[in-house]
C-alpha cells in the first residue's frame, strides 16, 4: 500500500460492507529483503465483523507469539494471517499457526500461496485452527483449494474456560529476569 504521507508498506486490505476498500493493517515484522522496499507497520489491528473479533497478521508476523498474544490481549476471538512459506517449511508453517492458536486459545484462520518457480515456489497447506491448536480444515501443500470451518463461539468459550492462560497471565510476565549461578 501507499499511504499519502509516502510510506510503502505490506498491507492486509479490509473491504467494508459498503464496498469501500481501506488499508486495514500494514505489516509489522519485516522478513529479509521486504526492509529495503517497505516501512514495518506501527501497531496492529483487530477487524470487528458482527460480534467477532479478528486479529490481523502477515505472513512473518505470525512466527512471533507475541504478535497473536497482543491480538488476543485486545480481546480477538481469531487470528487471520495470510502468508508466503516456501516449500521446504512446512514443518514450521505448521507449528507456527497452530501455537499461535494454543498459545491464544482463539481460532486461527492461515492462508498461504501455492506454487512458483524456485526458489519462490511457495508450499500451500492453508489451514484453520479451533482454540486448541488442532486443524478444523487444511488445503493440500498444491493446488488451490477454498476451505471453510464454522467457527463456533461456544467452542471458543469452553476452550478458554478449560485452559485459562489469557486470565492467568501474569501482568509483568515479560519483565526484566534475574541471573543466577547455579
Amino acid at each position: 500500500a501507499r499511504h499519502p504521507d509516502g510510506r510503502r508498506t505490506i498491507a492486509a486490505l479490509v473491504v467494508d460492507r459498503a464496498g469501500a476498500v481501506r488499508v486495514g493493517y500494514d505489516k509489522q515484522q519485516l522478513w529479509g529483503d521486504e526492509r529495503e522496499l517497505f516501512d514495518a507497520g506501527g501497531r496492529g489491528a483487530t477487524l470487528l465483523v458482527d460480534d467477532w473479533r479478528l486479529g490481523l497478521g502477515i505472513c512473518y508476523d505470525g512466527c512471533f507469539p507475541e504478535h497473536a498474544r497482543a491480538a488476543a490481549l485486545d480481546g480477538a476471538h481469531g487470528y487471520l494471517c495470510p502468508s508466503g512459506y516456501l516449500t521446504g517449511s512446512e514443518h514450521r508453517r505448521d507449528l507456527y499457526y497452530a501455537a499461535r492458536a494454543l498459545d491464544n486459545t482463539m481460532f486461527v484462520v492461515f492462508a498461504n500461496a501455492v506454487g512458483g518457480v524456485d526458489p519462490w515456489r511457495f508450499n500451500g497447506g492453508a489451514a484453520i485452527y479451533d482454540p486448541q491448536g488442532r486443524v478444523l480444515a487444511r488445503g493440500a501443500d498444491e493446488g488451490t483449494a477454498v476451505l471453510v470451518a464454522t467457527l463456533d463461539p461456544a467452542e471458543l468459550a469452553a476452550t478458554r474456560a478449560a485452559h485459562s492462560m489469557l486470565a492467568d497471565r501474569l501482568p509483568h510476565q515479560g519483565d526484566p529476569r534475574v541471573s543466577m549461578s547455579g
